[in-house]
């Protein structure tokens, strides 16, 4: 194929991926009412099922930070006339964003796949079916625990009780898709790992060589993530970052 003929392909692969993305951003604009409320919205009441959860685990778990249903509730205000309508349609993009990305990422592997010899299909194939698995990954880590403790602890805080918590609406849907999406990239860590590897910029000995180093700013990027303070909330980033880096450890190649 000529250059050019690569580019009709490319051209086609993008149209059927903007079709699907336009589908997906109409039919979650007429659900996003119902998606709001029950499950963008959730960890702003203590009916979110994350607190639940916790909250059983702490009435038999001494020492357990306190996650009883005491009520809470975050006031969501809106505080430009437009921000509600541009809210409506953004999240409806992204929503539509992270449900047609493992249709997105198999048309990227219809692309490759006729440039690639026999042996390295299977391993590419791998590697995109693994980088879409942890992406999600990352994304149901962010959603379930970065996020809902992250928020909860900051609307709770008060640095003077005259002072009374009103989230705007701005705020709210900036940090519940920057602490989502956030994760899933960090998810991405062993794939990228591996992919360097391959390429011979990176080796097992190295990561092991510098796994203190590792950790401490593993320890650093979780304490800025979860700036609550508590040993807890700490160690919900911790871990899931340390494991990845171990995990990128036994996937890489040895020196």
């Amino acid at each position: 194929m000529s250059f050019w003929d690569h580019l009709e392909v490319l051209r086609w692969s993008l149209i059927r991926i903007a079709c699907v993305l336009v589908v997906l951003v109409v039919a979650s604009f007429l659900a996003m009412p119902h998606i709001f409320d029950t499950l963008i919205l959730g960890p702003a009441s203590s009916d979110f099922f994350v607190y639940r959860w916790f909250a059983a685990i702490g009435r038999h778990v001494p020492f357990f930070p306190d996650f009883s249903d005491d009520g809470f509730h975050a006031d969501i205000i809106n505080i430009n006339v437009a921000s509600q309508f541009m809210t409506h349609i953004s999240t409806s993009f992204w929503l539509s964003l992270v449900i047609a990305f493992p249709y997105v990422v198999y048309e990227l592997w219809r692309f490759v796949k006729p440039a690639l010899f026999k042996t390295e299909r299977a391993a590419v194939a791998k590697a995109f079916g693994f980088g879409t698995l942890m992406f999600f990954a990352g994304c149901a880590v962010g959603y379930c625990l970065i996020f809902p403790f992250t928020f909860r602890f900051l609307v709770e805080y008060q640095v003077s009780d005259m002072i009374e918590n009103r989230i705007s609406l701005n705020s709210y849907m900036s940090n519940f898709l920057g602490m989502v999406f956030i994760m899933g990239v960090i998810f991405e860590m062993p794939l990228l790992a591996w992919l360097m590897s391959k390429l011979g910029l990176l080796h097992r000995d190295f990561l092991r060589k510098y796994r203190r180093h590792a950790v401490v700013v593993m320890l650093v990027l979780a304490a800025v993530i979860t700036p609550t303070g508590d040993p807890f909330s700490l160690m919900l980033v911790f871990v899931p970052l340390f494991l990845l880096y171990e995990f990128a450890v036994r996937i890489v190649k040895p020196a």
